[in-house]
């Protein structure tokens, strides 16, 4: 019986061991174990041109909203969007309403105001003829007083008539300064709704572009309210948002190259004209205005993206490695590296970059280190790898 179980136990190692052989040699060559497949490259020092690349919008720096000053009825719009208007052109008057017959009013008033401030001088004038008389005759009576030849009771007659003449002319002097104040008011108040009405009619600035038509004929509305919308063509802009992590380096005056969407080919030269000094904290963007080195040709639409291309300073040769064999590991960035045989993370200080992908590595390479540039899968400090020239679908 014993013989018979051995030669049974002899079998089946017999064909288990194969077995077991072929699933080892799978799972180290394709499952789980198998070496990664990476792609290596040994770290380069030569110099980059960098560039820097955003997104942003089409603006008008010159934006010009115009509307009444008061209250009404929009009459008439003359002007269509897309039109090219000059400098002091008509663009819409408001409906008159009741201006006219205020104005006439305010005329007649005036006229009144002349009548009375007139009436008013008149009586300064016999105010202070009669004022000249009491005080010449009260002076003879003074005279007449010391030659004893007059009584104490006409001397104080003749100088009461002095105080009341006196004070009739003070109030017929306010009468007339009173009269002139209501003369000037009703002026002002005249000047000020001829104003109003000539401000019914509104007219353009600038020399500029109608992008907008706010309000149509028979719109009623308040004083403020644009009705027309301008802008000068010669002031648009592109508001473009840069990530923070590689603006370093971004300043005014630096070229650009600007590619709209509604235009093909190699782009417009532009160039950057400021900075903003406020970030958007939400995005981590920087904010630049960029603007065209000539007004592009046709004028592209407000709120159209455009691609822009910023080229950085040339930089001095050093050390540079592949964008994408940048990895982040426990929140350090760096690379992996290939020393003496043995996967190493290495942590890195990164640089400017270029457009094609190559950044600068400021610390923690040497020229000539062995680095993965890509991997079919994430690597750890015991992984085992297999270099290849290319990884299908993972390196370009």
């Amino acid at each position: 019986m014993f013989p018979r179980l051995n030669r049974r136990i002899v079998t089946l190692v017999a064909v288990l061991a194969p077995l077991a052989g072929l699933f080892i040699y799978v799972v180290l060559r394709s499952g789980p174990l198998a070496p990664i497949p990476v792609v290596l490259r040994d770290v380069e020092s030569r110099s980059i041109s960098p560039a820097l690349f955003g997104i942003g919008t089409i603006e008008a720096r010159y934006t010009y909203k115009i509307g009444p000053t008061i209250a009404g009825r929009v009459k008439s719009v003359i002007v269509q969007v897309g039109d090219l208007v000059e400098a002091g052109q008509l663009l819409g008057e408001m409906d008159i309403v009741d201006f006219d017959a205020r104005i006439a009013s305010l005329d007649a008033s005036l006229k009144r105001s002349e009548a009375s401030a007139l009436a008013a001088e008149a009586q300064v004038q016999d105010a202070t003829a009669r004022s000249a008389y009491a005080e010449a005759q009260a002076a003879r009576y003074e005279q007449l007083w010391e030659a004893r030849a007059t009584t104490e009771v006409s001397i104080e007659a003749k100088r009461q008539d002095v105080q009341v003449t006196r004070a009739v002319l003070a109030a017929a002097r306010a009468n007339l300064q009173a009269a002139r104040q209501e003369q000037t008011r009703i002026a002002a108040d005249r000047d000020g709704v001829i104003q109003q009405r000539s401000n019914l009619k509104f007219s353009a600035p600038v020399a500029g572009l109608v992008v907008l038509r706010d309000a149509e004929p028979g719109t009623t509305v308040v004083a403020g309210q644009a009705v027309v919308t301008i802008i000068d063509p010669a002031s648009l802009w592109i508001n473009a948002r840069f990530d923070q992590r590689r603006s370093l380096g971004l300043r005014a005056s630096l070229p650009a190259r600007i590619a709209l969407r509604s235009q093909a080919g190699p782009g417009l030269p532009g160039h950057v004209l400021r900075i903003e000094p406020l970030a958007d904290s939400i995005t981590e963007e920087t904010l630049a205005k960029i603007v065209f080195d000539q007004r592009p040709d046709p004028l592209p639409p407000l709120g159209e993206l455009a691609e822009v291309t910023v080229m950085l300073p040339g930089l001095p040769s050093a050390n540079v490695v592949p964008e994408a064999s940048l990895q982040r590991v426990d929140g350090r960035l760096g690379v992996w590296t290939i020393q003496k045989e043995e996967l190493r993370f290495v942590p890195v200080q990164p640089g400017l970059t270029d457009l094609d992908g190559t950044v600068q590595i400021l610390d923690g390479l040497k020229k000539g280190d062995r680095i993965v540039v890509y991997s079919e899968r994430s690597l750890g400090a015991f992984s085992r790898i297999q270099a290849f020239e290319r990884i299908p679908g993972v390196s370009p």
